[in-house]
């Protein structure tokens, strides 16, 4: 048969499976078991096992959940509403400043916590209704909270980078790098559109936030600043040579688990079972995708049909960027139904040798395929932080939350074209940083 119509078949089996409801990870395994089985025989599927743990053979991976733990004891503790609450005693004469505020608070527990929905229940709970009380309109509201809750998988540290790093090979120091000065335009395009539509509104006291004394601003900066200082501790460690990745991340979660003892009072042993035991589910599932995605791997290229598409897209005459429209459109589509995990993890091996053959840069893709992977976080079907939303603030409908949802889109979709025209937004830290790649 041949290798681009099995692949068309391989894509709708894949479709089918998944859409039927099995976890993303036993869904790959059926796909690429029953294409083996058939085309290569019974004798391919006594590779299946070596190949699954041989996939997570790699030292790189334990940086996933130490970094999980690290995001889930700072999300058990009241550190998203100090931060929240400090970044408002502190900009409460910016004009709009709690819209900024809570901009603010989404990107920093973002970086601490590398997980969207986590950012979005913690900032949410106390900056929804903080800003509905103040007039903000509730698109604005539930909107910027949705949207701010994504930039947890681009600002640094952030697991889909890990995981991007070790699909592709690529070095994880310089994905991080990649992802701070697009993740910072991003907080600024956030704001930007949340300033001019709260002043579209027509209430320009709804701008204006509540006065606060000196005192009360520093009093609250030392239940917030450990967890920054960690932040901090963590990169220089990781770009000053100290340490791997994998050893940061693991001093980092070391760290948080003691200072959401010491400052947040985590002294219950339930308390502190359900943090190692929603990092260890959150662990397993990710680490399981990854196997997985290395068994479905296999497979696309066993049956040649990873060569095969790179081959044709290398003899079509267009324009790279219109291939790299094309690229968008699909990780789009695949973001609207499936985690950033899985999309990257069965992309990837597709996706990077027709990147690679078009001259695009694999760091500044990762970045890309991040921010369509966000704009799905925020997406419907699927789009988990509209509903992490719609789970706080119940009064606020489903269609408010994604309409007030959709400027922010329109806001990613900009950031993807800014670096298009601007590749250097993601390639010019790590260089700096790390020397220019070889």
């Amino acid at each position: 048969m041949d290798p681009l119509l099995l692949g068309a078949i391989v894509a709708i089996a894949t479709i089918l499976v998944l859409f039927s409801g099995v976890s993303v990870a036993i869904g790959l395994l059926i796909v690429s078991a029953a294409f083996l089985l058939i085309f290569d025989g019974p004798r391919s599927l006594e590779l299946m096992p070596e190949l699954l743990f041989g996939k997570l053979d790699n030292f790189a991976l334990l940086s996933i959940p130490m970094f999980i733990i690290m995001g889930a004891s700072i999300a058990s503790t009241r550190a998203g509403a100090d931060l929240y609450e400090a970044l408002e005693r502190w900009l409460t004469r910016v004009p709009g400043g709690l819209v900024v505020s809570n901009l603010g608070a989404c990107a920093l527990f973002a970086a601490m916590s590398g997980s969207s929905p986590a950012t979005c229940a913690a900032i949410g709970k106390m900056g929804i209704p903080e800003m509905r009380k103040r007039g903000y309109p509730d698109g604005v509201a539930a909107g910027s909270i949705a949207a701010g809750g994504t930039l947890g998988i681009l600002i640094p540290p952030s697991v889909t980078m890990i995981v991007y790093g070790i699909a592709t090979e690529t070095s994880i120091g310089r994905l991080f790098l990649a992802g701070v000065i697009p993740g910072l335009m991003l907080v600024g395009l956030f704001m930007i559109w949340s300033l001019y539509s709260t002043w579209k509104s027509g209430n320009a006291s709804r701008l204006s936030a509540g006065s606060y004394t000196w005192k009360e601003r520093f009093e609250i900066l030392p239940r917030v600043l450990p967890f920054l200082l960690i932040i901090l501790g963590v990169l220089y460690a990781m770009y000053g040579g100290i340490a791997t990745p994998s050893e940061t991340a693991a001093v980092g979660a070391l760290l948080c688990l003691m200072i959401a003892m010491i400052i947040y009072k985590l002294w219950n042993p339930k308390d502190l079972w359900v943090v190692l035991r929603d990092s260890t589910k959150e662990s397993v599932m990710i680490l399981f995708i990854i196997a997985a995605a290395g068994v479905f791997s296999y497979m696309l290229s066993s049956l040649f049909i990873t060569q095969s598409i790179a081959e044709w897209i290398g003899t079509l005459e267009v324009n790279r960027w219109v291939l790299m429209g094309v690229v968008n459109i699909f990780l789009l589509i695949a973001g609207f139904f499936l985690p950033p995990v899985a999309v990257i993890l069965m992309a990837a091996p597709i996706l990077l040798p027709i990147i690679d053959a078009a001259g695009f840069d694999s760091i500044w893709f990762a970045v890309v395929l991040t921010i369509n992977m966000e704009i799905g976080l925020i997406s419907p079907p699927v789009g988990l932080n509209l509903y992490v939303i719609n789970g706080i603030a119940p009064d606020i409908s489903l269609k408010t939350i994604l309409t007030g949802s959709l400027p922010f889109v329109a806001c990613m979709v900009l950031a993807i074209v800014l670096l298009c025209l601007f590749p250097g937004l993601a390639t010019w830290l790590p260089d700096l940083v790390m020397g220019a790649a070889v």
